[in-house]
């Protein structure tokens, strides 16, 4: 039976690549993160999702698996994933694995016996076409770019590949497929996983028949979204799934949700649909300019994630981010790295975790890590960042301004190794890191930040706290204050327990705010990136990217 644990709960995303090397080879491990498991534990948070860990060729970074019941050799051994269990549950923490159901790795076996023949019981396990017209089944685009189709030479038919060529998709419209997964996830969960966040999850249904994807500018693949993301038919296949398993433990489930809208949430986490727990939704990711300098605007954030609070405020529950390990930097986009680094990764921070819903810290976040400076097109280490790089120079891009951009929008810059001390290699690693670490880690790093008060470790660290302590929070209505106000976001928490109000001007430039219903004399500023306002002329002011938490009388 549910108990709903994970409305309290504090989540911390781990790329276990990039987060601590316990043997030297440069690579992040599980030995690596049982040693970091007290600095989480001080950090308060309670659950952690790890990306995928599994036996896996790295064509994907993980994300492409070749046996699900299985720890690739460079991050340790299965006994290692059962230390990390049994450590975790004794520190009352939990465990989230990255799970990811749309597709396989080239090499895991089921693939391996399905492109053996066309009479293999295991070909239909996938999606096998015949050509049409000397090329693809159809013009659709792959994710990654390029084709979605891979040619098969030894059995003479296309496999479809949402992402890259090396990540065939599975057939889920198969019963022994969904049989297969099913029992996969309980064996995870019988061995003691507390749940799993869902990669891809809205993919896993194709458009019957698998039409050409419209196409009006006449583009050799057109991007295919409407025919493999939220098909109708897609929650069918969740439904088994959370009934099969799911629903049978006392566990977290999160989906990553591309193109679920705000309206359509609640099908999929609704309470008494008996679905998913949480998404992860992508509206806001839509306001992510790819160009320098360019202004968040708040208006528009305000109205997506007030859309998505007031969608799921009577039945459902949201996820709360602004990073992770497919996106760049928060602070590189809508921050100030120069002037007011403390005050923008702290403002950003009060934002969003304190709205209802279960937050989630990315590593590195916490210390208001910032994108790494890349120097050539040779430092990318992403497979999306490699087909990128191909794609641009074919238009003819020279590589200087290929750089310039890709140093903005690479996800190779939220992968650089979590900065622990100002030694060498920021202590992640005594070898060579699989990717440079961020040069900025002498002063952005763990040990440095946990001794300075005013730091953005410790403001996260008094966040958790304040959430933990305050269940209003965490369960308390929401409501958004001051809409049209051009900088500043400001919302109400409010139950019968408390109300508290969150302020915080993301902008660099001061703000005037008020909210005659709450006159300075009746607050109490619980949380603050700035000293403490000293009358009633400063608590009208917002400094520049200033954040209040204040408890209303």
């Amino acid at each position: 039976m549910k108990t709903g644990w994970w409305r309290n709960a504090v989540v911390y995303q781990v790329y276990p690549r990039s987060f601590m090397d316990s043997n030297g080879d440069g690579i992040g491990d599980l030995p690596g993160l049982l040693q970091r498991l007290d600095y989480l534990q001080w950090l308060g948070v309670t659950v952690i999702w790890l990306c995928p860990m599994f036996r896996s060729p790295n064509d994907d970074n993980g994300y492409d698996i070749s046996d699900y019941q299985d720890i690739h050799p460079e991050f340790g051994t299965m006994a290692d994933l059962d230390r990390l269990l049994e450590e975790l549950h004794r520190r009352g923490m939990r465990l989230v694995l990255d799970l990811v159901l749309n597709h396989t790795s080239d090499e895991h076996p089921w693939f391996i016996e399905s492109r053996s023949s066309r009479d293999n019981p295991r070909r239909n396990w996938y999606v096998w076409r015949d050509g049409r017209n000397g090329g693809p089944p159809n013009n659709w685009e792959s994710i990654f770019k390029g084709s979605a189709w891979a040619w098969d030479e030894a059995t003479g038919q296309y496999y479809l590949h949402l992402f890259t060529r090396r990540q065939p998709d599975l057939n889920w419209e198969n019963p022994e497929v969904r049989t297969a997964m099913a029992a996969m996830v309980r064996w995870w969960l019988d061995k003691g996983v507390d749940g799993f966040r869902i990669d891809a999850v809205t993919h896993m249904k194709k458009a019957p028949g698998f039409p050409d994807a419209p196409n009006p500018q006449g583009l050799e693949f057109a991007p295919a979204y409407g025919c493999h993301m939220c098909v109708p038919g897609v929650l069918d296949f969740v439904d088994e799934l959370a009934r099969t398993s799911f629903a049978r433990y006392d566990v977290m489930t999160v989906g990553e949700a591309n193109g679920v809208s705000a309206a359509q949430a609640v099908e999929w986490v609704g309470e008494d649909r008996g679905r998913l727990d949480m998404i992860l939704q992508f509206e806001h990711w839509h306001l992510w300019s790819n160009q320098p300098r360019v202004a968040l605007d708040v208006r528009a954030l305000k109205t997506i994630l007030t859309r998505w609070q007031l969608a799921l405020a009577e039945s459902g529950w949201n996820a709360l981010y602004l990073e992770n390990h497919d996106l760049p930097r928060v602070l590189s986009r809508w921050g100030d790295t120069v002037r007011y680094r403390y005050e923008s990764a702290t403002a950003l921070a009060a934002m969003y975790f304190l709205m209802r819903g279960t937050p989630f810290i990315y590593q590195g976040q916490e210390l208001g890590m910032a994108n790494t400076v890349f120097t050539s097109l040779d430092d990318f280490r992403d497979r999306f960042a490699y087909n990128r790089i191909e794609r641009m120079r074919a238009a003819g891009m020279d590589d200087a301004d290929i750089l310039a951009e890709m140093s903005l929008t690479a996800r190779d810059n939220s992968r650089t190794p979590m900065p622990w001390n100002n030694g060498p290699n920021a202590g992640f690693t005594t070898g060579i890191p699989w990717l440079a670490v961020n040069p900025e880690y002498p002063a952005i790093n763990v040990a440095t930040e946990r001794e300075e008060p005013r730091s953005v470790l410790n403001f996260y660290r008094a966040l958790i706290a304040l959430r933990t302590t305050e269940p209003v929070l965490a369960h308390g209505r929401y409501r958004l204050v001051a809409k049209r106000h051009p900088q500043v976001y400001a919302y109400l928490r409010e139950s019968e327990e408390g109300r508290f109000l969150v302020v915080c001007n993301l902008t660099a430039e001061p703000a005037t705010f008020s909210h005659r219903a709450f006159p300075w004399q009746r607050v109490k500023l619980r949380l603050g990136n700035y000293p403490t306002p000293r009358d009633e002329g400063e608590w009208g002011v917002l400094r520049a990217f200033e954040a209040r938490v204040v408890e209303v009388g």
